[in-house]
């Protein structure tokens, strides 16, 4: 898979370009320099999407359901946090 870069202005001038880079990996487009888009295939996509496994997915399931492999991290699904606890004011 390769990815390729284009910045807005090739993107406008040349949109049949950047659509057969993304058949052959995700294109990155830039605004000023910086990463602002990325151009992906429909079956990139998918693929993508697909992927996604939430908290919310795993404790709906019902006993015995396997739609998800038995084991999993939950380390993995719930991201860490920085962020000191404080009490809550409730004045």
């Amino acid at each position: 898979m390769s990815i390729t870069t284009l910045s807005s202005r090739q993107f406008n001038q040349d949109a049949s370009k950047a659509k057969l880079a993304a058949r052959l990996g995700p294109v990155i487009i830039t605004d000023r320099g910086k990463p602002a888009h990325v151009l992906l295939s429909y079956l990139q996509y998918q693929q993508l999407s697909q992927l996604r496994t939430n908290i919310v997915d795993l404790l709906t399931l019902a006993p015995g359901e396997t739609q998800f492999d038995a084991d999993f991290d939950f380390d993995t699904l719930i991201p860490n946090s920085r962020e000191t606890p404080s009490v809550a004011d409730f004045s």
